[in-house]
């Protein structure tokens, strides 16, 4: 069994026991969340596609942690001009463990 589910602006596909690094939330560490926005379900093989959401259909989560990802440089250079640009950002995520699908 797994859903596709948007979580703060993305979608993922998110099966039952799974772990997953989605962009930080506001809920503290050990807190449980419930995600309605749920796109489709699949329960071994019927598919259930909402229109644009699954009424009555819902994801619950904990949170296990939030934490900085990986450092992503950019380097922009405009070729015998002299020009060199370099910046660097690490996004801040947090990591859930799907629970239950609803």
């Amino acid at each position: 069994m797994y859903a596709i589910v948007e979580i703060a602006g993305k979608q993922f596909k998110v099966a039952q026991d799974q772990k997953i690094f989605v962009n930080r939330l506001h809920q503290d560490e050990g807190s449980e969340v419930s995600f309605d926005t749920v796109m489709l379900k699949d329960n071994d093989g019927n598919v259930e596609v909402g229109k644009p959401y699954i009424a009555g259909a819902n994801v619950k989560a904990t949170v296990l942690r939030h934490l900085k990802g990986d450092k992503v440089l950019v380097f922009k250079k405009i070729r015998r001009k002299g020009f060199q640009k370099m910046n660097g950002h690490r996004d801040y995520l947090t990591q859930i463990k799907i629970d239950s699908i609803n």
